[in-house]
């Protein structure tokens, strides 16, 4: 089967471009991936065995102008589908309104979380806090037009995938689609290790994308708390490792001048796989400070290496974290997480025990079986097409 794939933009090291190049890598159909941004420079190298063609360039900027401007050209914008037999579409908000002017081929949703400005209350609070007064009343009524617009773009949808609950609930939630209608399948790993590290060097390591909604100074104060009330372990370190995309960098200025001149938290900008592998094999234990995360790869990648993480108690690390099993889940405050750092730091016996409970959990998560579930959700509408009848979406009563 021919398969066309649709995402606005390939030009990170984040979960959506891991979630698609492993999907289009391991399946048994043939993929051509559409995109409006392609930076082959800064993604995951494997893209380069990878057939994409580039669209007209939709921006990465958060803007209300920019935002308009890129939804409305996705909403115009005709894909050459006329030797494929199915489309999906990885959806994390605007990549659904490609549906409108391509209605020939059954379409598959990949859900990575539908637009977060517009279905989740914690996100959109967020970034309002951020915004001035003229900014915030067109966001509101941007977030609600878009609620109503979305709701009859995934009325296309032949068979929905949702890589978790916590996804699922905002989907739901939001009127795009019933509980039945969905299916939730968890992704794989970036990294698989087949035993779990043995060192546990004084570091916590906080890994991933530094963007604001990774809630990356709540990691820094919470480490500055943890000095503060432990001075047994002033011997500790925090690394903050991962990449700062352009629209990025502002926020990752206010994080250094957050650090001010202490000498005891250092970043790790853009570190390669192999870097990052080694961070985690050495580090003590993770944290994972996002405030609401769509799944949360960083735990389960804490996991495979045998160290326990400390998490946010909210959204879809909550579906792989058993608190006090494999890591712990606390609130989102400075003095929860530094009490759970503090506990860590003075037990290294108990850390090395979840560790290794979270080594073999972390096992059940497959990329192998989400492509397979992937090829056999293509496989199922291939006969809606012929029958000329597409299958709907039921939609909730909150439609």
């Amino acid at each position: 089967m021919k398969v066309a794939l649709y995402y606005p933009w390939v030009y990170l090291t984040s979960g959506g471009e891991r979630v698609i190049l492993e999907m289009t890598g391991r399946g048994r159909h043939q993929w051509t991936i559409f995109t409006n941004r392609f930076e082959p420079q800064n993604t995951f190298p494997g893209f380069k065995d990878r057939n994409i063609t580039t669209l007209d360039t939709v921006s990465v900027k958060r803007s209300v102008a920019a935002a308009g401007q890129g939804a409305l050209r996705i909403l115009r914008q005709k894909l050459p589908l006329e030797n494929f037999d199915a489309l999906v579409v990885v959806c994390e908000g605007f990549g659904d309104l490609v549906l409108f002017r391509n209605r020939s081929l059954p379409a598959v949703c990949v859900c990575l979380t539908p637009l977060r400005l517009a279905f989740d209350s914690h996100y959109r609070e967020r970034c309002l806090v951020n915004r001035n007064a003229i900014e915030r009343p067109l966001i509101r009524a941007g977030s609600a037009a878009f609620r109503y617009v979305d709701r009859f773009a995934w009325k296309r949808y032949a068979k929905v995938i949702c890589i978790s609950n916590e996804v699922k609930r905002r989907a739901v939630a939001g009127g795009l689609a019933s509980e039945s209608a969905i299916d939730v399948v968890h992704p794989g790993l970036g990294f698989e290790p087949a035993e779990p590290s043995r060192n546990f060097d004084k570091f916590f390591l906080l890994p991933g994308r530094i963007m604001w909604t990774k809630n990356i100074e709540l990691g820094i104060e919470a480490f500055l708390e943890f000095r503060t009330k432990h001075r047994d372990f002033e011997d500790f370190r925090l690394v903050i490792a991962g990449i700062v995309d352009e629209k990025s960098k502002p926020y990752f200025e206010k994080l250094r001048a957050l650090v001010g001149g202490s000498n005891n938290i250092e970043f790790r900008v853009h570190p390669s796989d192999a870097e990052l592998a080694d961070l985690y094999r050495s580090c003590y234990a993770t944290l994972f400070t996002a405030f609401n995360e769509d799944w949360g790869i960083v735990p389960l990648e804490s996991m495979a290496f045998g160290k326990p993480s400390i998490v946010v108690n909210r959204g879809g690390p909550r579906e792989s974290v058993i608190d006090g099993e494999n890591g712990f889940l606390v609130e989102p405050n400075a003095e929860a997480f530094a009490a759970a750092m503090g506990h860590l730091a003075g037990n290294v016996a108990r850390c090395r025990t979840m560790g290794e409970a979270g080594h073999r959990h972390v096992r059940r998560f497959s990329w192998q079986e989400f492509s397979k579930r992937v090829d056999d959700a293509l496989d199922s509408v291939i006969p809606v097409r012929l029958q000329s009848s597409p299958v709907v979406s039921k939609i909730g009563a909150g439609a």
